[in-house]
């Protein structure tokens, strides 16, 4: 078995630029398969799921080839929630695998209610998917216990790794597995290079005067970009700034819980017409509790706009979706239906409107 892992990993290692491109052209197919063929939003989802819990491994695998190598810098600065996240996960192991068990359930949850829905009723399909969304709040919490800051989404480091950037495959062996051999020396200098001892003589090109500057770009236009800001110079777990008043604790707590009751609503049909209003209410109420994180807090502001962003998920939920929304996004798919090129994308969304009625996880929480 550690064999087999191990030529896994070194095939992964030298062949990562080709393996990341075949993992976006097959995600890109998934778009194009619902409504394709019988059962074709299944296979959709079955090869989405497997795509993005295979994606999560690598992840992990190139990442600790990186780190093994001391002479791999970045390309690009570590994006902010990269370090902070991979901060958390190599300190507390607890934070890791409740952050890794949290994405894994949202790879999956979809392609879960679809068998579902399927193989049981439709009252314990609902019963799954509370169970799912009551798993998904004890790990929330787990996390929030162990960092005591607002919750990032996604919880785990993000790929920030270029495959052109990578070491040479040649010098590495399995990163989580023991050498199988030493690592190989540098190659000989050739023969008819080792009493060459006539200089290069240098490029006319090099030689020429540098080209004046620009005259309406001052100093401070040009250094101004390549200057440390303070989250570049700040720990990576102090990115984010410890929640001290009971507001703010209260603000995240019900962040937290509002998937749960939304789903728990609607399980129950005299409670499904007030689901909506209720999660909203609550998001809303979540919003104005929160505290107002300082100009230097650039990843707990970019946390928060992704969440007022996710408000426009309400757009495809409940009575907003089938008396405002998906009349509105048919009508604009009849009238692209005969267009070139929209009409493709148009017939996309034709297909994928069925999964937005027919399923809870594709209105997305």
């Amino acid at each position: 078995m550690s064999s087999t892992l191990e030529k896994y990993e070194n095939f992964l290692v030298k062949n990562v630029s080709t393996i990341s491109t075949l993992e976006s052209s097959l995600r890109s197919v998934t778009w194009f398969l619902p409504g394709r063929f019988k059962d074709a939003d299944l296979a959709s989802e079955g090869l989405s799921a497997i795509l993005h819990v295979s994606s999560m491994y690598h992840d992990t695998l190139l990442a600790r080839v990186v780190q093994s190598d001391p002479h791999w810098k970045p390309i690009l600065p570590i994006p902010l929630h990269t370090r902070y996240t991979r901060a958390w996960s190599d300190k507390e192991t607890l934070y890791k695998w409740a952050a890794r068990s949290l994405e894994l359930i949202r790879f999956t949850q979809l392609l879960v209610e679809m068998l579902l829905r399927r193989k049981v009723s439709g009252k314990n399909r609902w019963r799954g998917i509370v169970f799912l969304e009551t798993v998904k709040m004890i790990l929330r919490f787990a996390l929030l216990k162990i960092t005591t800051r607002p919750l990032l989404s996604p919880p785990i480091p993000e790929r920030d790794i270029d495959p052109a950037s990578m070491p040479p495959s040649s010098t590495h062996t399995s990163p989580t597995l023991a050498p199988t051999s030493p690592l190989s020396s540098s190659p000989p200098t050739p023969d008819h290079l080792k009493n060459n001892y006539i200089p290069l003589q240098p490029n006319a090109l090099m030689l020429a005067p540098s080209p004046p500057a620009r005259a309406d770009i001052s100093v401070e236009d040009y250094l101004l970009p390549k200057a440390l800001t303070t989250s570049s110079v700040k720990p990576s777990m102090l990115l984010m700034k410890p929640m001290s008043s009971p507001l703010e604790w209260v603000s995240e707590c019900i962040y937290i819980i509002r998937p749960l009751v939304y789903a728990s609503m609607l399980s129950i049909k005299k409670h499904k017409d007030k689901a909506l209003v209720t999660a909203f209410a609550m998001e809303l109420i979540s919003r104005s509790l929160r505290r107002t994180p300082s100009n230097s807090a650039d990843l707990e502001r970019e946390e928060y706009a992704r969440r007022d962003r996710d408000i426009l998920w309400y757009l495809l939920r409940g009575s907003v979706w089938e008396t405002y929304s998906r009349p509105k996004v048919e009508a604009v798919v009849e009238k692209t239906a005969n267009t070139p090129i929209l009409g493709v994308l148009s017939s996309i969304v034709k297909d994928w409107i069925p999964l937005v009625d027919g399923y809870y996880y594709c209105e997305y929480f």
